[in-house]
């Protein structure tokens, strides 16, 4: 697996995607306030970019007005029919073992540790400020 720089973590707003491709694949990045997540953009349905979906918590109930959100379970929906996705997984939430999107890894990584390199002719110091969103593929 090879590590791709995206960007700073402040430059996804918390609730937004962006859209990346990376070797022919095209990968929505999900900010999601605690953590962040990476699907493939192509709902399987139609086609429709899943970076412009709406982002939400799971909602289950267990009878008529007794519902809760699940925080910990944070979907995806397809911005042309509703379809949605669990951001962890991948699965569909309305066909869980036939329909799913592919899922990546993505972290975090200070920025000082991506500033070395395997080469150096001489040595400058460096400093960062920011962390950076990295893909793993």
């Amino acid at each position: 697996m090879a590590d791709h720089i995206i960007c700073r973590t402040d430059e996804i707003a918390e609730g937004a995607a962006r859209r990346v491709e990376i070797g022919g694949r095209v990968i929505a990045i999900f900010n999601l306030g605690h953590r962040f997540a990476a699907i493939t953009n192509r709902c399987p349905h139609e086609g429709a970019e899943l970076c412009h979906g709406k982002v939400a918590a799971f909602i289950s109930a267990d009878g008529p007005g007794d519902y809760r959100t699940e925080d910990e379970k944070i979907m995806v929906r397809c911005p042309w029919h509703g379809w949605e996705f669990d951001l962890a997984n991948g699965r569909s939430y309305c066909d869980p073992n036939r329909m799913r999107v592919k899922t990546f890894d993505v972290e975090v990584k200070p920025g000082e540790t991506l500033a070395e390199g395997p080469y150096q002719a001489e040595i400058f110091e460096v400093r960062t400020e920011d962390d950076y969103v990295v893909l793993s593929i």
